[in-house]
């Protein structure tokens, strides 16, 4: 059971938000609220696995909220859940500490599949997203200039271009023909091999900053 706490102002979205996380039993909602600083006193009451959260609240933005509360909930994960897809507050979210920048957009699944990936250490962030950030970095690194036990192999490679463009693992296991459990191993030889964490962390050192 993944816990969540939504904070969004529009009703809509909220009964939108609590439908979809309604349709599925391994989510539990803890409370949603409409003001960024009531959801800053409830996420520090319930603690929830995963708040999403939009940035244009009625009286503080979302990333102050993401701001503040990141320190004081260690082991709460921040989805950033909005219609905004500029770059100034893709990167500002980010850094306020925000692992995952989903639009409102995004079908059902994908957003219960990103809250999953969340909660399981991944960064989940739409294609759209993802496309923006890598604007920002270089040409892959030339492989002489890598290290030498960074040996990713073909697959691993269409993976990473896969997680680059912000798939899921569902659609990624469809796409490369294996399934999830064998996506998973993959995975996990690619952040070994990089010496990395969590998805970000592995483009990032593959693909260079």
């Amino acid at each position: 059971m993944i816990s969540v706490f939504i904070v969004e102002d529009r009703v809509e979205q909220q009964i939108y938000l609590r439908a979809i996380l309604g349709s599925d039993h391994n989510f539990e909602l803890l409370g949603i609220a409409k003001y960024g600083h009531e959801a800053q006193k409830q996420i520090l009451k319930y603690q929830p696995d995963v708040v999403m959260i939009d940035i244009g609240l009625p009286d503080i933005s979302g990333i102050d909220v993401v701001r503040n509360m990141k320190p004081l909930c260690e082991n709460t994960k921040f989805m950033v859940l909005t219609v905004h897809e500029e770059d100034e507050n893709v990167f500002e979210a980010l850094k306020a500490g925000a692992q995952s920048y989903i639009v409102k957009k995004s079908k059902p699944y994908q957003i219960l599949d990103g809250i999953r990936e969340l909660h399981a250490g991944e960064s989940p962030i739409s294609s759209c997203i993802a496309v923006k950030l890598l604007q920002y970095f270089p040409s892959k690194i030339p492989e002489a200039e890598q290290s030498a036990d960074v040996n990713v192999t073909p697959k691993e490679k269409d993976i990473l271009d896969l997680l680059a463009k912000g798939h899921s693992y569902l659609e990624i296991s469809s796409l490369c023909y294996i399934s999830v459990k064998t996506l998973k191993w993959h995975i996990h030889n690619i952040y070994r091999k990089l010496h990395a964490n969590n998805r970000t962390e592995a483009l990032n050192k593959y693909f260079g900053r």
